[in-house]
């Protein structure tokens, strides 16, 4: 916040004092100009002058009062026969401050009350007004000046229009920038929780062994022990790269994203933590951002089965759906996966409508059209379940949709009929996206 707007608006001294000395010096040129026709200035018209200009200083802070004060001064002026000339400006000034600031029907009316003040001082009160033997003004004269208050006017409401529009430009920027932030600050939560869930499961599995086995088989121990130490490497290691992203954002990561081609590191740390993973299909040649999805969806759905489930066998099943295939099946397919999954107690704000589902179907035609095609993963487990937050209530299911969501695919997370939980992940594969 500037320093001025802890107490109100600034006080517009420079543009006060420029426009006080141009209606001064101005009004002395002018006065030339109208010699013999108008009263020659004197103190009291300097006064005048210099108040309608000082009067400007408080525009800010009070708009409507000021553009009230200025056009009583300058009809006072006017009304005292000297010449005309800038002190007309001061009005206008004083009529632009209280537009911006939305007093629009004040400024109307202050200029409304300029015209019918010289109105009434030129065609009915000049008999008894300076300068002697003065007429009566031309209608020409009236129509210039009523001409002169209404462009003054719709000057200022045009910079009122475009002082709201920079206003909404500058807020939407804010807004932007502030959702930007808020996504990227998620991104980096869930790398984070990915990452150490994972490593930190590994760890805690492997630190009971070590300490259960230490007297009874040492070697087995030291194993355990090798595990830590190298599951905590690559942790560090991984936490590192994400906070080289902070301190540097425009710069290029040191190593590579994650991927599904480091599958087989995934399924030796969920066999040193003593489940066993089976790989069922191949790894496809991935978009950058979709291959590091499906990385940390497998991750944390075997992390899960290391934390919540009594099983110790898992499988992963990888398919990739080529566009011919993933535009004809998919009504049918998610059918079915609808029934399959309809038991799983974390779908309800997420459960997709029957609107969205032919958005995506659509959506799957659009991308047959150009040759993409998906990814499904599907995660497997036997069970039981144990512990309280079996079935994944916590932050790691929901990055997982996040993550899924953020390429427009989906997360199905439940108990399966036959006991176990399944986590089937289906991802759309962008063609077109930099491979």
């Amino acid at each position: 916040m500037d320093p001025g707007d802890r107490h109100g608006p600034r006080w517009p001294w420079r543009s006060t004092l420029l426009v006080t000395v141009f209606v001064l010096v101005g009004s002395a040129f002018a006065a030339h100009g109208q010699h013999g026709q108008r009263v020659a200035p004197d103190i009291w018209s300097q006064l005048l002058l210099l108040a309608s200009g000082l009067l400007l200083l408080w525009r800010h802070r009070h708009p409507v009062a000021v553009v009230s004060g200025t056009v009583a001064v300058v009809l006072a002026y006017l009304a005292l026969g000297y010449p005309y000339g800038p002190v007309l400006l001061t009005v206008a000034v004083a009529c632009f401050s209280a537009v911006v600031r939305g007093h629009r029907r004040a400024a109307w009316t202050a200029m409304g009350a300029l015209w019918a003040g010289h109105l009434l001082l030129t065609h009915l009160l000049y008999r008894w007004l300076p300068p002697a033997g003065d007429t009566a003004a031309s209608w020409n004269q009236e129509f210039v000046v009523a001409a002169w208050a209404v462009a003054v006017v719709a000057l200022s409401e045009l910079g009122r229009v475009r002082r709201e529009q920079w206003a909404r430009e500058r807020a939407e920027q804010a807004q932007a920038a502030r959702r930007r932030a808020d996504e990227e600050r998620l991104r980096i939560a869930r790398e984070l929780h990915d990452v150490l869930a994972h490593s930190i499961s590994v760890i805690n599995v492997q630190a009971g062994v070590g300490l259960a086995l230490l007297d009874s088989d040492p070697e087995q121990a030291r194993t355990a022990l090798t595990t830590i130490k190298d599951t905590s490497k690559e942790a560090l290691g991984e936490v590192r790269q994400v906070l080289d992203t902070l301190r540097a954002p425009g710069a290029a990561p040191r190593a590579p994203a994650p991927g599904l081609g480091r599958l087989p590191e995934l399924v030796e740390q969920a066999a040193a933590a003593g489940l066993e993973v089976t790989v069922e299909g191949e790894v496809p040649d991935l978009p950058p951002g979709a291959d590091l999805a499906a990385f940390r969806i497998v991750q944390e759905a075997l992390t899960n089965v290391v934390r919540h489930s009594g099983s110790r066998h898992a499988r992963v099943h990888i398919e990739h759906e080529r566009a011919e295939r993933a535009g004809t099946e998919r009504a049918g397919t998610e059918r079915a996966g609808t029934e399959r999954e309809r038991t799983d107690h974390e779908r309800t704000d997420h459960e997709r409508t029957d609107h969205e589902r032919t958005d995506h179907r659509r959506t799957d035609r659009e991308r047959a059209q150009r040759g993409g095609g998906r990814l499904r993963l599907r995660i497997d487990d036997d069970g039981p379940a144990t512990g309280a937050e079996a079935g994944g209530s916590g932050n790691g299911l929901a990055g997982m949709r996040e993550r899924a969501a953020a390429l427009d695919g989906t997360i199905e997370a439940g108990p399966r009929p036959d006991g176990g939980f399944r986590v089937l992940a289906v991802l759309p594969l962008d063609a077109e996206e930099d491979r």
